[in-house]
């Protein structure tokens, strides 16, 4: 009779004054071995953020989770502070509004003008190379949140910023901003192995079976300059050749043409849904609402609301995840962009 290996099992780790066992998984104890051989903090960070992905979601591991981030942030904070010894600065650009975008492009694509084009900031535009040399963060409105984008030095083969992969790596998502009127083929073939080489994927969707140490990079491909003679022809040519791997959308900054459409195609970019609350007998928020990820359930918005909301019992909906205005759903009901959602304790 041949030999039959039983099926791995989760491993069941109890924790301190809790009956209920962890069930941790054979991909979050691989991610912990692999924090503890770390050998640097880019490597810590990343092992850490696998272990909060990996672990298993419910009360017995809520302290793990609440260790998890904390260790994050400290390990950030080490590796910061350590910069700051060695003379350097911090070139972290902190999070705001409803996720962070980064914009990725050769020498004068047009970032900085179309930073300018969309939010408030006021970035250095002029005609030649190397305009931006520091992270330039910017406010964009859509609708009724505002997401951040932020302009950064170029990828050249001259030159490209030593510290230009740690901002990729922070942010939620990229935009690639290519040149119509220039070798587009030749600025997104650079920077697609540049970001490859220090373990950076840009992709349309995350692939869950890539390895942990591989930061992957939702992305889409705005084309810049489509005012330009023979844009138009390009960017046909440009989508038979890469449409398939991205998004891609064609705008003129110079003109203003699809703005709008880019815009929302951030939004969309961010996989993100907004959500309302409401308190009982009393209309919706009329503030700027909640963003979660898209396929969140009612507990995933409770505890974002407040931690008070640990204890929900059932919420009521109006929206498009409902049946009909008012519906009393449970915890595990998946919400909509757009919801207004009343909590009951």
């Amino acid at each position: 009779m041949n030999d039959v290996k039983p099926p791995a099992r989760k491993a069941e780790k109890t924790l301190p004054g809790n009956d209920m066992p962890a069930n941790l998984t054979p991909d979050y104890l691989a991610a912990d071995r692999a924090f503890k051989e770390a050998k640097t903090d880019e490597e810590r960070i990343a092992a850490l953020e696998e272990m909060l992905r990996t672990i298993p979601k419910h009360k017995g591991t809520d302290k793990m989770q609440a260790d998890i981030k904390r260790r994050i942030s400290k390990v950030r904070q080490a590796a910061e502070k350590q910069s700051a010894k060695k003379g350097g600065f911090s070139h972290r650009v902190l999070p705001e509004g409803a996720g962070q975008i980064a914009l990725a492009g050769g020498p004068n694509t047009g970032k900085s003008r179309l930073l300018k084009a969309l939010t408030n900031a006021e970035p250095q535009v002029a005609p030649y190379p190397f305009t931006t040399v520091l992270p330039m963060p910017g406010m964009m409105d859509f609708e009724d949140i505002q997401i951040q984008l932020v302009d950064l030095p170029p990828f050249s083969p001259d030159h490209t910023e030593s510290w230009l992969p740690e901002m990729f790596r922070a942010a939620n998502a990229v935009m690639m901003v290519l040149d119509l009127s220039g070798d587009p083929l030749q600025d997104y073939d650079f920077i697609i192995e540049r970001l490859d080489k220090v373990k950076i994927c840009l992709v349309r969707d995350p692939d869950p079976e890539a390895p942990f140490n591989i930061s992957q990079k939702r992305t889409m491909i705005v084309c810049n300059k489509l005012d330009a003679d023979g844009a138009a022809e390009n960017f046909e040519a440009l989508r038979e050749l890469i449409g398939e791997r991205f998004p891609m959308i064609a705008v003129s900054v110079e003109q203003g043409t699809h703005l709008d459409l880019l815009r929302r195609a951030a939004f969309d970019l961010l996989q993100i849904i907004r959500i309302r609350p409401k308190e009982p007998g009393k209309p919706a928020s009329k503030d700027q609402p909640f963003t979660v990820p898209r396929g969140s359930n009612l507990m995933d918005f409770a505890k974002v609301v407040h931690k008070d909301f640990e204890n929900l019992k059932y919420a009521r909906v109006w929206g498009l995840s409902s049946r009909f205005d008012g519906q009393t759903v449970t915890r595990d009901h998946i919400l909509a962009d757009g919801d207004i959602v009343e909590l009951h304790l």
